[in-house]
């Protein structure tokens, strides 16, 4: 299965190519096949089963096996053997000449000469059924090979090059007809055209529906083939997507508070002349923040393994910003919050605001050591809901803990996913913003 490219739901691609620092250049190309190939590939694939010949996707027949081969042309002789049975009972008896003598040496090879060349009949289809019902007009026995060749003919649903072959064929049945001595009267012309036109009818009509039978096979496969692929490409990006959500929540989880942790040992390091008491709270803040970091990573992958039909626990939303601003304080940053909302924001939205705010004093934490951060939330139903989150820039250099580099994109995402859009840039003086607007739709019945 092809896995760089898998289509998304919104119509781009998901794969491995387009994945962060994955190198393009080891990707081999497989380079474009030419006919040679295709021929190659076609007789690669082809295959028969035992109940009978399936149809590749190529749109030629497959090959048959030796009895499949043998057992046609046994038929085709076989009609061409009873022709002969009864022209040979209609020659006159004591009857001499070079036309009985053919009928009995040369008529049967040029019927064995015909069933040869019918084996290369899927090869050159149009030549040998042209070749043998030509040639047939010097043998009786030869004409069940023509038949033959003529419904081969008419499997490849060629009108034109069908009925030319056709019409070739009720001629040189008439000329078949008289081509030996008769002890009987000769048939009026309406009985000689009839015969040849109603038998090669027949004979077109079978060869069109075996025609008409592989080709829905064929199209039969070609839906199964790609429903399978298609049914492949949705488990595979049903895999990435989960692999991304956990990804997610993983990082909304634990990097806040591995980060404040990450911070707050940094300043146990540097900082050498703390007086007793502030080491035994920073100590206590790490062994807190460490404990609080697993009980989340042990709900959050309670949530994961949880059945769809599980209910999910209580989610963060606006409410909670001001726990979280005040943990953030007792882990040493200097944040004030603005909040100015009127009523509350559907569950989603509020979510998503809590996820923008942890970002945004997750990053300020590691990024900016001893800035100040302002969090500001605004807005009302019908008008949106913004967030900003300011800081002033780091007031000292220390070497922050390490990042994944991921936390802007995903939570990118999870804004877009919201209806939202995500600005964050450095300011000219020093700091960085983060901003987001959301949509807050005004809900039926609240005017």
């Amino acid at each position: 299965m092809v896995k760089p490219s898998i289509a998304g739901p919104g119509g781009g691609h998901i794969g491995v190519a387009s994945r962060p620092g994955f190198d393009q250049s080891r990707i081999r190309r497989r380079p474009r096949s030419g006919p040679e190939s295709s021929r190659v590939r076609l007789r690669r694939r082809a295959r028969v089963d035992d109940d009978g010949p399936v149809i590749t996707d190529d749109g030629a027949p497959p090959p048959l096996r030796s009895w499949q081969q043998a057992w046609r042309l046994l038929a085709a002789a076989a009609l061409g053997l009873v022709l002969w049975v009864l022209t040979a009972a209609q020659v006159p008896p004591g009857a001499e000449g070079p036309k009985v003598e053919w009928l009995v040496t040369g008529d049967p090879l040029v019927a064995v000469a015909c069933l040869v060349a019918l084996l290369w009949r899927r090869r050159f289809p149009v030549v040998v059924a042209m070749a043998v019902i030509v040639v047939s007009t010097a043998s009786v026995l030869a004409v069940g090979a023509a038949t033959y060749a003529l419904g081969s003919l008419a499997t490849r649903r060629r009108p034109v090059e069908t009925s030319v072959a056709a019409v070739l064929c009720v001629v040189t049945s008439l000329l078949t007809s008289g081509l030996y001595p008769r002890r009987d009267l000769a048939e009026p012309l309406w009985l000689l055209l009839s015969v040849p036109v109603l038998t090669v009818g027949i004979v077109v009509a079978v060869g069109a529906a075996v025609g008409a039978r592989r080709e829905e096979l064929r199209s039969l496969r070609a839906r199964a083939e790609s429903a399978e692929r298609e049914q492949t490409a949705r488990a595979a990006e049903a895999r990435i997507m989960e692999r991304h959500r956990i990804a997610r929540e993983m990082h909304d989880v634990l990097a806040h508070r591995v980060s404040l942790v990450a911070m707050q040992a940094g300043v146990l390091g540097h900082r050498r002349d703390l007086p007793a008491e502030q080491v035994t709270e920073l100590a206590r803040g790490i062994a807190d923040g460490s404990h609080q970091a697993l009980e989340e990573l042990r709900d959050v992958l309670g949530v994961l393994r949880a059945s769809p039909e599980g209910l999910e626990p209580p989610q963060p939303s606006v409410a909670d910003l001001p726990a979280l601003v005040t943990n953030a304080r007792g882990l040493g940053l200097d944040v004030t919050l603005t909040a100015s909302t009127t009523g509350e924001p559907p569950d989603a939205i509020a979510r998503t605001v809590y996820r923008i705010v942890q970002e945004g004093l997750t990053n300020a934490g590691k990024h900016a050591p001893g800035a100040r951060v302002a969090v500001t939330v605004e807005g009302e139903a019908g008008d949106g809901l913004r967030v900003t989150i300011r800081d002033s820039g780091a007031s000292r250099a220390i070497a922050g803990p390490p990042s994944s580099g991921f936390g802007l994109l995903g939570l990118a995402e999870r804004v877009e996913l919201a209806g939202g859009e995500l600005d964050h840039h450095a300011e000219p003086g020093g700091g960085f913003v983060l901003a987001a607007r959301l949509p807050w739709p005004v809900r039926e019945g609240s005017e």
